[in-house]
């Protein structure tokens, strides 16, 4: 989606004071995420989506050495999608160990883990499944990190969450629905995370359109809006959270 104009991207983001977590989904996008991160306004993520867990072999030890790299901060995008399996139970069997994996090596490196948790409709069950499996963890690795992104669950998922002491990214989806208002004003401002998941999900500004990382500050300006704060300190309050996050 960016192969034409990376270079372009990332000088508006530059221009922009915006900088970003490159999210690897499987292997080959982890090592293309480190080539791209400059340690300075880019940094990557390593892991594989849950989505792939089935039909791609997840090699622990490798992804343990990449994520060593002190360009990685962060584990992940991994976790639980039961959005649409087509055997529910093999699925989630074999998701719950991948992304355990994840877990061990996240909390060995002491890096966060960058969480997709997408439930089947009508309910919060990836999120109750992923949780279960992180609290359980704690136990080893009470220092464990853990972000919930592209929150999409309710107000009692959301507490448990802080509860834990984790936290919930949220993206331009905010500029066009209220689902997730109440949830937003729920949460206290340093567990609040924000992102584009570019390339999908532009603001409602350019909706149809390629995101792009800029968006960011719409989805920071709609948050502070949803919560009637002042726009300057909700963004200095999520700047502050995510370098903690991440520790850069």
């Amino acid at each position: 989606m960016y192969d034409a104009d990376r270079s372009e991207v990332f000088a508006r983001m530059q221009e922009q004071g915006v900088g970003g977590l490159i999210v690897g989904t499987e292997l080959a996008s982890s090592k293309g995420a480190i080539a791209l991160a400059d340690g300075e306004g880019l940094f990557a993520s390593v892991g594989l989506h849950p989505n792939h867990a089935g039909t791609e072999v997840f090699d622990e030890q490798i992804f343990r050495e990449l994520a060593g790299n002190p360009l990685v901060v962060a584990i992940g995008e991994c976790g639980l999608d039961y959005f649409r399996p087509e055997d529910v139970g093999a699925v989630k069997t074999k998701q719950k160990e991948v992304f355990t994996a994840h877990i061990r090596i996240a909390g060995e490196l002491r890096k966060p883990l960058m969480i997709h948790a997408r439930p089947s409709k009508g309910t919060v069950d990836a999120y109750e499944d992923a949780l279960d499996l992180l609290e359980e963890a704690k136990h080893t690795y009470p220092d464990l990190q853990a972000n919930f992104h592209f929150f999409v669950g309710d107000v009692p998922t959301a507490s448990r969450i802080v509860r834990d002491g984790f936290t919930c990214s949220f993206t331009a989806v905010l500029t066009f629905t209220h689902d997730y208002d109440d949830v937003i004003r729920s949460l206290p401002l340093e567990h609040i995370l924000s992102e584009t998941d570019a390339p999908y999900v532009a603001p409602v500004s350019k909706r149809g359109q390629r995101n792009e990382p800029t968006a960011v500050i719409d989805v920071v300006a709609t948050v502070a809006r949803i919560r009637a704060e002042e726009e300057g300190v909700v963004r200095e309050a999520i700047l502050a959270n995510a370098k903690r996050f991440f520790g850069i």
